[in-house]
């Protein structure tokens, strides 16, 4: 077996504390993850970071490691026993805090040993309460179409699955989920049982997903209003005419107005987001002056400025 240096994956020292090994993995599964990082090596890398710290957070499979090496999970099968084994194995593969909490809360919602499925059960030993696992809170970045349209979408998660014995284990998996049309920043999806799976039998918590809708290139979202800026030649601005734009629906064809000035805006109604009632684009106007490159462009600005006894300046 190919020895894994779980302290090199996570960048810390062999003495680290849980607190450390933590941290450390938090920062280096964000650095990994295939939704953030497009790399080759970025799902193998991931998992080793993940088998890291499914190691070094458990006190037994840590010690156990840096006991054997290579060849812990030996050395950890040896020593973990079942119910009365050696220190630290617990009950069904479980820590003995884990153990303990369980049963202690499985004691105040039931009230006493023996109801509600607690306590001791004739003929099956000290019977644990099976708790749920936990809710899963992620943020998940969205386009501004996926937004406006909704619809299906594959994403790619780290989430804590039951390998048996009572062990969750970090596991990288796809999930389809659909996106409401028209949600913004902030909005929050709930996928029952979507979650952590639970150490002793319950069910699966929930998945929580905080949308989080990126910076688009063209478009500026305002509650449900969109805002476009959209650039104007100096002799469009003064003379008008029809100009193309787009909206998130295709694009359509704006009337400008003469004599139009930079800052100006232009509502088209019910070509923002969804909702009731739906928002506006604001189509704002910016008038863009071509560069003067050479002596003949130059001459034509002079022209201008002898044509017109003009200045925007009212300060």
């Amino acid at each position: 077996m190919k020895y894994q240096d779980y302290y090199k994956i996570l960048g810390v020292a062999r003495d680290a504390d849980a607190v450390a090994i933590k941290k450390a993995y938090r920062k280096m599964a964000r650095k990994y993850h295939p939704d953030v990082n497009s790399s080759h090596d970025a799902e193998d890398r991931f998992k080793e970071v993940n088998e890291a710290y499914d190691v070094l957070r458990d006190d037994e499979k840590r010690k156990s490691y840096n006991q054997f090496g290579s060849d812990w999970k030996h050395g950890h099968e040896f020593n973990s026993g079942g119910y009365g084994g050696a220190p630290g194995g617990g009950h069904g593969g479980a820590d003995f805090s884990d153990f303990f909490e369980s049963i202690f809360a499985q004691r105040g919602a039931a009230g006493s040993a023996g109801r509600a499925g607690g306590g001791f059960r004739s003929g099956a030993g000290f019977q644990q309460q099976a708790r749920a696992g936990e809710d899963q809170h992620l943020k998940l970045d969205i386009s501004l179409e996926e937004a406006f349209h909704g619809g299906e979408k594959m994403i790619q998660l780290s989430r804590n699955e039951s390998s048996g014995g009572g062990v969750a284990t970090p596991t990288l998996k796809k999930l389809k989920i659909t996106i409401p049309a028209g949600v913004t920043s902030g909005k929050k999806i709930r996928l029952s049982k979507q979650g952590h799976a639970s150490a002793n039998g319950g069910h699966a918590g929930d998945l929580i997903l905080e949308l989080n809708v990126l910076p688009h290139k063209w478009f500026r979202l305002e509650q449900l209003d969109l805002i476009l800026k959209c650039p104007l030649t100096p002799w469009e601005a003064a003379l008008g005419g029809k100009v193309t734009v787009p909206t998130l629906t295709g694009r359509v064809e704006l009337s400008i107005a003469a004599g139009m000035q930079s800052g100006q805006k232009m509502r088209l109604k019910g070509k923002g987001f969804p909702g009731h009632p739906a928002g506006d684009l604001l189509v704002e106007i910016q008038i863009h002056t071509p560069p003067a490159t050479d002596e003949e462009s130059r001459d034509w600005y002079r022209s201008m400025q002898q044509k017109f006894d003009f200045s925007p300046r009212t300060f």
